[in-house]
């Protein structure tokens, strides 16, 4: 990873997110969301085992985590939460607050 600030990183890796939930099947899971900063904003991607889901991007990080978040509920993932774990190589200890995401009705 580059050592330049990440605000002037122009493309790649800038975040990593620690997204919990429960699975179609009634599983608890914990996985790391992938936020890279592309040519027009921010895109994110996690892999649940096999399964592969990429956020389209978007001008913020958290309307791209959103959108991660409500694709995956679409596939019938509840009680998800999200919070940032890593900004650049910078590990935030845990501290960044969770942002608990509601189930479809």
């Amino acid at each position: 990873m580059s050592t330049l600030p990440l605000m002037f990183k122009k493309e790649g890796l800038v975040e990593k997110h620690q997204l919990e939930g429960v699975d179609p099947s009634d599983r608890y899971f914990n996985r790391t969301v992938l936020v890279n900063r592309v040519p027009s904003g921010y895109s994110t991607k996690i892999m649940y085992e096999a399964f592969v889901v990429e956020s389209q991007p978007h001008s913020t990080i958290a309307a791209a985590v959103k959108e991660l978040v409500d694709k995956l509920q679409g596939f019938g993932f509840t009680r998800i939460r999200t919070r940032a774990n890593f900004k650049g190589t910078r590990y935030l200890a845990e501290k960044e607050t969770w942002i608990d995401y509601p189930d479809l009705p």
